[in-house]
C-alpha cells in the first residue's frame, strides 16, 4: 500500500528536531507545517521574511497579508518575527537553516537536484531553491516516485540542476531512501506498508543500495 499524497508529510515531519529552524518548500513540503509535533519547539522560516509559520489557517483565520514564499495564506505561531527577503537569504546563506523539505523533478544517484523548470515551459523562476541546498545543513525530499510514468530518481538528470550532490534524503509514496556520502548512492531505508524492494527497484532507474533487512514506514 504506496503512501498517499498526505501521509507523505507526516513522514517528513519525523525529521525534524527540537529547536530547528526548517524551510519548506512550495507543494507538498509546506503541508509538514501542519504535522509539527505539539511537543517539539520547530521554527519555520520562509524565503519572504517570516520566521515563525504555524499550520495552514482555518477559513476564519486567514488572513490576506501572511503568506508564504509561495504566496500561500498561513499562520503565525507565537514569538514570529517579520523581516525583508534579504535578511532571510542572509539566514540562508549564513548557514542558520537546519533543515529544508523541497519537492523535485528529478534526483540523480549522486543526489544531484532538478526542481525548478523544465526546458520549454514557462517558469516565474528560481526561487530560493539554490540557495537552500547550498546553505541548509540537511536537505530532504518529499515527491512523488515517477511522473507519468517515468522514474524521477535517475542515474543522470536531463533536466536544469538546482544542486550538485546535495541531497541528503528522499521520501516518496513507495519509500524512505538516505544518502550514503561513502559510496554516493541511496540506501533503502524504509518501505511503505505492503510495497516491495523489487517494485521500487522496477521504478527506480538509479542505482540504489538496498541492505538484508529494511524497516516499514509507520502510518
Amino acid at each position: 500500500m504506496a503512501l498517499t499524497r498526505d501521509q507523505i508529510p507526516v513522514r517528513a515531519a519525523r525529521e525534524l528536531r527540537d529547536g530547528f529552524v526548517v524551510n519548506l518548500g512550495i507543494g507538498m513540503p509546506t503541508l509538514v507545517a501542519n504535522h509539527v509535533p505539539a511537543e517539539m519547539d520547530v521554527w519555520l522560516q520562509s524565503e519572504n521574511g517570516l520566521l515563525g509559520i504555524g499550520p495552514f489557517p482555518t477559513e476564519q483565520e486567514v488572513d490576506a497579508d501572511l503568506i508564504n514564499a509561495g504566496k500561500q495564506t498561513v499562520t503565525a505561531r507565537p514569538g514570529a518575527s517579520y523581516f525583508s527577503s534579504a535578511d532571510s537569504f542572509g539566514m540562508i546563506r549564513g548557514g542558520h537553516i537546519d533543515l529544508c523539505i523541497l519537492g523535485a523533478m528529478q534526483i540523480s544517484q549522486e543526489g544531484d537536484l532538478a526542481n525548478w523548470m523544465i526546458p520549454g515551459k514557462m517558469v516565474k523562476g528560481m526561487g530560493g531553491a539554490m540557495d537552500l541546498v547550498a546553505g541548509v545543513k540537511r536537505v530532504v525530499v518529499t515527491m512523488e516516485h515517477t511522473a507519468k510514468g517515468k522514474p524521477k530518481l535517475v542515474k543522470t538528470c536531463d533536466l536544469p540542476l538546482t544542486g550538485k550532490a546535495c541531497v541528503d534524503m528522499v521520501i516518496t509514496e513507495l519509500c524512505v531512501l538516505e544518502m550514503d556520502r561513502e559510496k554516493k548512492r541511496f540506501v533503502l531505508k524504509e518501505l511503505a506498508p505492503g510495497v516491495t524492494a523489487d517494485e521500487v527497484k522496477a521504478q527506480t532507474q538509479a542505482e540504489i543500495i538496498v541492505p538484508a533487512k529494511v524497516a516499514t514506514i509507520e502510518v
